[in-house]
């Protein structure tokens, strides 16, 4: 036989579990708009019901329900979206980094445009073509040498920008290092915390979506693997324990971070993306450029001499020694020679000076420097001083004074522009161009940078979206639909109301029961 205040029982229980699940609905709507929130969904289930008294049985048939419970409070998330998820952001987050460091490096280098080194380069060869129209005018010849310091500055400038560009993502590194260091010590924190709370029976759910939301920005960092064990998340990078479950098992720092990009660990992200950023878009560019400069300075280039030129004294071209009088150094014809580049053509010319002077090299290095870059060529400090010191004449007259009107070594150094130079590779990698003009090598290497960046902005592209499409997909499964939760409100609301009348009238019932039975003869 049922309780008499059984009833009760089982209103009472229906109206807590209404109300509970009112609350988690009022909890969800709050949190629509919060970032990483995970909708939460209570789980009824039916209160064990009560079985009336026997020996062997119940003599009665049937059992008496007892009415709701709720079990638990979960998360609706899907495990398989999430991996889905970090595994596209650390792409993203790597080909955004190499984006914007090529689209940087394109605001470096400005090409094409009316400032950059192009125009740069092509008043430096005009200069040269203007002295050899007019050998003898000085204003030509400090055009010339304003022109040439010009293109130094050019390229001294584009070095220094290289380089402070290269600073700047080294301290960028360590900005991202420092916040992943972070982000680990607090999912380490909630790891124990959520392993706390949920070994007292509850679901920390709100501390998970905490966590969730640290472990997609990592994602989006460095490559990781996460999967979930008894004490919380076990983070990996590649073969490398990060965090695992209590304990933070890593340390980003510069010696770390280059031991496990060696050993391949770490192989996306933005921390990836930095790196072969700084270690081989700039190092390759700036290395291009240099040898850009030790080709124009000192690279094998291959010129004809014209008959009469009177060989400076104590030269050797092609294993010929020039010396003795000046009949002994005058070329009998055309004479096709290999020199150092424009400074070994510089050299073979006199000045406008008198008494004759022969040709110093028209670009030296910097105070200090001790090999040919782009940060260390300036123009001759003498010829700065002095442009008369400009080498353009070839020929000597018989008492050894500079036939000045002559224009033979202009013209050769202003034909560089269209003779082909050999460029030398390096330990940063290899010149775009092994053999071709100036010119020719300047418009690859802007070339390849432009078919980089294009490449950079498809993969970024692409990535987004892969990301947002699993992101709509994780959004689908685990976000607030406003009118889904408006839809269980009032579906729950009306079975609220129902208990709550179902409460009222075993009050009535039990009002009739007490104080209506029992006064037999009254």
């Amino acid at each position: 036989m049922g309780s008499t205040f059984g009833g009760i029982e089982i209103a009472k229980r229906s109206l807590t579990a209404q109300q509970t699940v009112m609350n988690t609905i009022g909890h969800n709507i709050a949190n629509a708009n919060t970032v990483g929130y995970t909708r939460q969904s209570v789980n009824l289930v039916a209160s064990k019901p009560m079985e009336a008294p026997g020996l062997m049985r119940s003599t009665n048939p049937g059992q008496i329900g007892q009415g709701v419970d709720f079990d638990s409070i979960n998360r609706i998330r899907d495990s398989f979206l999430d991996d889905q998820y970090r595994n596209e952001q650390k792409y993203l987050g790597e080909w955004s980094i190499k984006e914007d460091t090529l689209q940087k490096l394109e605001a470096i280098f400005n090409e094409p445009s009316e400032t950059g080194l192009t125009q740069v380069l092509e008043k430096f060869w005009n200069a040269w073509q203007d002295v050899s129209n007019d050998p003898e005018n000085v204003t030509a010849r400090t055009a010339l040498k304003e022109n040439a310091l010009a293109l130094t500055d050019t390229l001294n400038q584009l070095d220094k920008q290289l380089h402070d560009f290269a600073n700047d993502l080294t301290e960028n590194m360590n900005v991202k290092m420092t916040e992943a260091d972070n982000m680990l010590t607090q999912i380490t924190n909630l790891n124990n915390e959520i392993f706390r709370i949920e070994g007292m029976g509850d679901n920390a759910n709100d501390l998970r979506d905490q966590r969730d939301v640290l472990v997609d920005k990592l994602s989006n960092i460095v490559n990781i693997d996460v999967s979930e064990t008894e004490s919380g998340y076990s983070i990996t990078m590649g073969s490398i324990s990060l965090v695992n479950g209590i304990n933070k098992e890593f340390t980003f720092d510069e010696a770390s971070l280059n031991s496990s990009i060696s050993s391949g660990d770490l192989n996306s992200g933005e921390l990836y993306g930095m790196v072969q950023s700084r270690d081989e878009y700039i190092a390759e560019y700036a290395f291009q450029i240099d040898a850009m400069v030790k080709a124009l300075v000192e690279g094998d280039v291959e010129v004809t001499l014209p008959e009469g030129s009177i060989i400076p004294e104590g030269t050797i071209l092609n294993g010929i020694t020039y010396t003795g009088t000046i009949e002994d150094r005058t070329l009998g014809s055309d004479t096709t020679v290999t020199v150092k580049g424009l400074n070994g053509i510089h050299e073979l010319g006199y000045s406008l000076e008198d008494p004759p002077q022969t040709g110093t090299p028209f670009f030296t290095l910097k105070e200090g420097a001790t090999e040919w870059d782009a940060s260390s060529i300036t123009v001759n400090p003498e010829i700065q001083d002095n442009p008369s010191k400009i080498a353009s004449s070839s020929r000597v007259d018989e008492s050894g004074n500079v036939i000045f009107g002559n224009n033979d070594i202009s013209l050769l150094i202003g034909g560089m522009k269209n003779i082909d130079l050999s460029y030398t590779s390096g330990t940063a990698g290899d010149p775009v161009l092994s053999n071709g003009t100036f010119d020719e090598f300047f418009r690859s290497m802007i070339g390849q940078l432009g078919v980089q960046s294009q490449e950079a902005s498809r993969q970024v592209d692409n990535q987004l979206v892969l990301v947002q499409q699993v992101e709509i997909n994780r959004l689908s499964v685990s976000g607030v639909s406003l009118d889904e939760e408006l839809a269980d409100m009032i579906k729950f609301e009306q079975a609220y109301n129902a208990s709550a009348r179902m409460m009222t009238t075993i009050d009535e019932l039990l009002n009739k029961l007490i104080n209506g039975t029992g006064r037999v003869g009254l």
